[in-house]
């Protein structure tokens, strides 16, 4: 039997607190937490099959070999399979807990990781055992039904920073509704872009909405306190801090300054002046390709300052609801369903190949039309909202949280766009930068896992699937005015090899800031006609 280890010291900080705070989840938990561990294993294979991580020498079928010479063995597993992973071998000793994995393969810049995949495990068994079955049939109902988080990142549920009190309160996946406090600042003093409520201001001071958790443990040490707390009852939807409040209105995406699955979750002053520039551009793009997309527009940021500088942990981004009725929008309002495309579930979609062809019919158009005008969206399973018929397929999509596009100015002037004024971080030409961020995201995480979900490890089934998507894609291409974007876009999209985002190598020691990337094997390449 496999020692407990220092390496699941989350598991049992949680536990002690869970027996203090929730003992009646305490058996739950515990149940919950083989499953965990097999979840995260399972992410954590992926990433040793098909992620370039120093200390690994190659990896073939379901054996990974290290540069010392040691062997990890382990399923055979496709880059796009989902699912869990409850033992891998290294030189045949079996293990069941990926940080302790993690820590025996002793590879270089990975002590931080081994941490982040205990806290993971021991989130998700929290998340775990006080799941619930589906309830409702709201958008915020979707977005809290989403238990395990991203299907394919280890960290899917590292949460740093945020006890098991303040997850169960504020976490979606619990169900919580947060009261969101005020935070009275001189509006001379901040930065603000598009046109701030006047319900959020006090005379001359702007009323900045502020997440609890920021205010019990930010707060303090920039020497304020809130104006007014518990003033905004509102549901936090799939990315935590982002949350729709309970009378209705725009969105409120909050600064949360930790880190979770991979990123830290505060905002930029930069996207506060990006966004309504931002939110302008992609919804005249989208116009363009006239397929059924519609963007969730920023409709106002503000950025507070500290010692004369606006700061990332005092800001807020007002957006328009995704698919909710008060949008005005006809099409999503006679919609019989509205949810984020990662909170699908095979009941969801009875026809697995006729729901697949018509989102995929949706969402290549749009995300290849808007590429081959000169932007590429983060298209993964949160960004993207979908709209059901009475029949239950695909008929609208949203796209929202815009801060991760990547724009290209020169292929906006060869279509007479303007260039907005965005942050330079966003604007690139180079066309493989422009093809990871979309063909990562939506070939590499959204179909990969909607194939996964429907396809269950049937091989014939998922590869009659990825001939529904290539044949979407082909489609699409078709309809493009011809020109050499498009068919260098084709070209890469239908290469033996796609790009995705590296999540292991991105939390090595010593990494860069920002994405890190990996190849891999491309499904839709033999399904490509000569």
């Amino acid at each position: 039997m496999e020692k407990v280890g220092s390496m699941r010291r989350m598991e049992e900080e949680f536990a002690k607190e869970v027996a203090h705070v929730r003992p009646g989840l305490s058996a739950a938990y515990a149940a919950a937490l083989p499953g965990a561990r097999a979840a995260v294993m399972g992410r954590l294979w992926r990433g040793l099959l098909y992620e370039p991580l120093p200390g690994l020498a190659r990896a073939e079928g379901g054996r990974v070999r290290l540069a010392d010479g040691r062997v990890l063995s382990g399923p055979e597993r496709r880059a796009y399979d989902v699912g869990e992973t409850p033992v891998l071998r290294l030189d045949g000793r079996p293990h069941t807990h990926p940080a302790e994995l993690l820590a025996a393969l002793a590879l270089p810049g990975t002590g931080g990781l081994v941490e982040e995949l205990d806290n993971s495990v021991a989130s998700l068994a929290l998340s775990r055992a006080n799941a619930a079955p589906r309830t409702g049939g709201t958008l915020a109902d979707h977005e809290q039904s989403v238990v395990d988080g991203h299907p394919y990142h280890p960290g899917c549920r590292n949460r740093p920073g945020v006890s098991v009190a303040e997850q169960l309160a504020y976490m979606p996946e619990h169900r919580p509704t947060v009261l969101l406090d005020l935070l009275a600042l001189p509006a001379r003093d901040c930065l603000v872009t598009g046109p701030w409520p006047a319900s959020l201001m006090d005379g001359d001071r702007l009323l900045l909405p502020v997440h609890p958790w920021q205010t019990r443990h930010v707060l303090p040490r920039l020497g304020l306190r809130p104006y007014a707390t518990g003033a905004l009852p509102a549901r936090p939807l799939m990315s935590v801090r982002t949350l729709a409040p309970i009378g209705g209105g725009a969105h409120l995406k909050t600064a949360f300054t930790t880190r979770m699955t991979s990123g830290v979750r505060d905002i930029s002053p930069g996207s506060v002046r990006d966004c309504v520039a931002l939110s302008d551009l992609l919804t005249t793009v989208a116009r363009r390709c006239g397929g059924g997309l519609r963007i969730a527009r920023y409709l106002a940021g503000a950025a507070g300052a500290v010692d004369g500088e606006h700061t990332a942990d005092l800001s807020v981004l007002l957006r328009e609801p995704a698919g909710e009725p008060d949008t005005g929008e006809a099409g999503i309002r006679a919609a019989g369903t509205v949810l984020p495309v990662a909170a699908l579930t095979p009941e969801t979609a009875r026809d697995p190949a006729a729901w697949l062809a018509a989102f995929a019919r949706l969402a290549l158009t749009n995300a290849l039309g808007l590429l081959s005008l000169g932007v590429a969206m983060e298209a993964h399973g949160q960004n993207l909202v979908v709209a059901l018929d009475g029949d239950g397929l695909p008929c609208r999509l949203v796209y929202r949280d815009l801060a991760d596009v990547r724009i290209s100015p020169a292929r906006l002037a060869r279509h007479g766009i303007e260039v907005p004024p965005v942050s330079a971080r966003l604007l690139t030409d180079d066309p493989a930068a422009l093809r990871a961020k979309l063909f990562g995201s939506l070939l590499g995480t959204t179909f990969g896992s909607l194939v996964a979900l429907f396809g269950r490890g049937d091989r014939a089934a998922e590869s009659g699937l990825w001939e529904v998507v290539a044949a979407a894609a082909r489609h699409a291409f078709e309809a493009l005015p011809a020109g050499p974007d498009a068919r260098a876009d084709r070209e890469a999209l239908f290469a033996e090899r796609i790009p995705a985002k590296a999540h292991l190598l991105a939390r090595l020691e010593g990494a860069p800031p920002g994405d890190r990337w990996t190849s891999l094997p491309n499904p839709l390449t033999v399904r490509e006609p000569a």
